[in-house]
């Protein structure tokens, strides 16, 4: 029953900005470690960013500085803003997120449903 639902994504001119959210639906407890991943056309699934229970980020060098991965705890959703947005961002990108469900399991991991990011130059 646990679902994570994509939204934000769309299309935008270089230079623009968009905010990715990712949230968990159903019976959970929390989200713990969660991800942002871009796959391209033609090219292989990438880690993005992620981001710890903690909430201790990490960001993939050529995102850095441009896209910032948060979290909000009480609404169990993960989120990417992404700022000064160049045409090799496009890729359709996918949320990751390890939950823990009751009784007592997991963490378990759950992929979105993936949300098309398109930057024209």
């Amino acid at each position: 029953q646990v679902q994570l639902v994509e939204s934000g994504g769309g299309l935008v001119q270089a230079g623009g900005s968009l905010r990715l959210s990712c949230a968990a639906s159903g019976s959970i407890f929390s989200i713990n470690f969660a991800a942002w991943y871009r796959q391209a056309p033609g090219k292989q699934r990438e880690l993005v960013a992620h981001i710890t229970d903690g909430g201790n980020t990490y960001h993939v060098d050529s995102v850095k500085g441009r896209f910032t991965i948060s979290r909000d705890n009480a609404k169990n959703t993960v989120y990417l803003q992404m700022n000064s947005l160049k045409p090799e961002d496009t890729a359709v990108y996918y949320c990751n997120a390890h939950v823990r469900i009751p009784p007592g399991r997991g963490p378990y991991s759950y992929w979105g449903q993936g949300t098309q990011v398109t930057v024209s130059s």
